[in-house]
């Protein structure tokens, strides 16, 4: 078995064996696969925090002890882009958010690195135009699907520009347009060519006209 393999097989039996935060032994385990397998502990000072919006705000996926932090602030909720899952990282947010009396708020089937369904673009603004505010959304690196998200909410419901959209897939936020994260501003891309032709609304783009695969094919074929 090479190295990577048992890497592999470390984690998968850490993250089982931690399922259980009642259990003292197993909550060191998720917190142990939350520090390293998860890389939180990359995030325990740079954070990748921002305003968005009015009583809106992004940053990377927070540990427990920046919820805490997060509420002593006035947050009151947090937005998940991660979606549900049984993995540490997830179990220790869900637990957290609960003992914290913070609302949680999972956004499923966002993706990175692929142009997401219409279903999961239309999920994350409903979620985040109907979630109490102050709100805080995140991600894991707070760097892909927290800028599209972002650029999302800014658009649909506070009248953004493109232009001021595009700001949140900034390289301060870790973002990258020349690598395959890169298809996410080709979203801002395709709709910015529609709206100059019939000067269709975001919202009215996203909900007839946004084609995911079709932009991800678009965007395929201009890196080779």
């Amino acid at each position: 078995m090479s190295l990577r393999q048992r890497l592999r097989s470390y984690k998968l039996s850490l993250s089982e064996s931690a399922q259980n935060l009642d259990d003292k032994a197993s909550r060191q385990r998720a917190q142990w696969h939350f520090l390293f397998f998860d890389h939180a502990i990359l995030r325990t000072i740079w954070h990748n925090f921002a305003e968005v919006a009015p009583g809106v705000f992004r940053a990377n996926h927070p540990s427990p002890k920046r919820l805490a932090y997060y509420v002593r602030n006035g947050i009151s909720t947090i937005v998940n882009l991660r979606g549900p899952s049984d993995a540490p990282h997830y179990l220790l947010e869900l637990d957290a958010c609960r003992k914290l009396g913070l609302t949680l708020l999972d956004v499923p089937g966002l993706t990175a690195r692929d142009a997401p369904s219409r279903e999961a673009l239309i999920g994350v603004l409903d979620a985040l135009r109907s979630a109490p505010k102050p709100l805080l959304l995140h991600c894991k690196s707070g760097a892909d699907r927290s800028s599209l998200a972002a650029a999302v909410y800014l658009l649909a419901e506070c009248g953004a520009t493109i232009d001021e959209a595009r700001i949140q897939f900034s390289p301060k936020f870790i973002h990258f347009k020349w690598t395959k994260t890169g298809v996410l501003d080709k979203i801002l891309d395709t709709f910015e060519a529609e709206h100059s032709k019939t000067g269709i609304s975001f919202e009215d783009w996203l909900r007839s006209a946004y084609d995911g695969p079709k932009i991800q094919a678009n965007f395929d074929a201009s890196r080779r």
